[in-house]
């Protein structure tokens, strides 16, 4: 199987139409590849809080639209990275979409862990209600976004639904780069599954975005990592090595359903 990460920049005096239009170029380019990977919140600037309400959009609009006609141009499964989404009830979401080779949505999740550390996001976005797994032809694929890393537990319930993959699209700052790697590798290895993890890149409302796209193996093998600018990292994954690990090393099968009943 073999994947590309698009890890962007989102320049503050670059319009969301020309961003929408630069970033088609990129995917167009990626023919060959079987999934291809976008940033958190790339087409709206994850920083550009004050610009949120004005650049949120439906799943049929614009950004999802074109990863939708790029998808069916290049015949690959392509992960949107994330939008911000206006609900019907009118709310705000941090959405992450996958589409198939036919541009269908094929899975579709909300941040759960809306991030309040200097950061505006928990104010403005109404938190993801939901965990899916989505069955594809290269196995059991979800998604977590961002500051979904820092929290185990979700990543438990996510191995016990059956993910094999998890895409983690992201804006993570250079500041808390080593973080990135830390939490990257080790959901990996917990949780013996591939992480996927598409970072940001460039400077976005004066904050450095730290790159290092990663691709993790279910044994804790690093696959790929992107440097810290804008670039395309290109690996070579086989679905099937979930299936060797979680037999070969049963972590996953000893675990215990629920620890909340143990004695203290």
């Amino acid at each position: 199987m073999e994947i590309s990460l698009v890890q962007l920049a989102s320049p503050d005096d670059e319009t969301v139409v020309q961003r929408i239009e630069r970033v088609a170029g990129v995917l167009r380019e990626q023919r060959g590849a079987d999934l291809v990977v976008l940033p958190e919140l790339w087409s709206a600037g994850y920083f550009a809080f004050d610009r949120y309400a004005e650049r949120a959009e439906a799943l049929d609009g614009p950004t999802v639209s074109m990863c939708a006609a790029a998808a069916r141009e290049i015949g690959a499964f392509v992960h949107v990275g994330s939008i911000v989404e206006r609900t019907p009830d009118g709310a705000l979401r941090n959405t992450s979409v996958i589409l198939d080779t036919e541009g269908r949505i094929v899975h579709t999740y909300s941040k759960l862990h809306v991030f309040r550390y200097q950061s505006l996001e928990a104010e403005l976005l109404t938190p993801g209600e939901a965990l899916p797994v989505a069955s594809t032809p290269f196995g059991h694929v979800a998604g977590t976004t961002c500051y979904d890393l820092r929290f185990p537990g979700l990543w438990s319930e996510l191995s016990a639904r059956g993910a094999e993959l998890v895409v983690v699209p992201a804006a993570w700052p250079a500041a808390r780069r080593e973080h990135w790697r830390l939490f990257t590798s080790a959901r990996a290895v917990e949780h013996q599954l591939f992480v996927i993890a598409c970072n940001a890149a460039g400077i976005q409302g004066g904050v450095l975005l730290g790159g290092t796209s990663r691709i993790v193996d279910p044994f804790g093998e690093l696959l790929g990592e992107a440097g810290p600018g804008p670039e395309i990292l290109h690996a070579t994954i086989d679905p099937g090595r979930v299936a060797r690990v979680r037999e070969e090393f049963p972590v996953i099968a000893d675990r215990l359903e629920d620890y909340t009943g143990l004695a203290g």
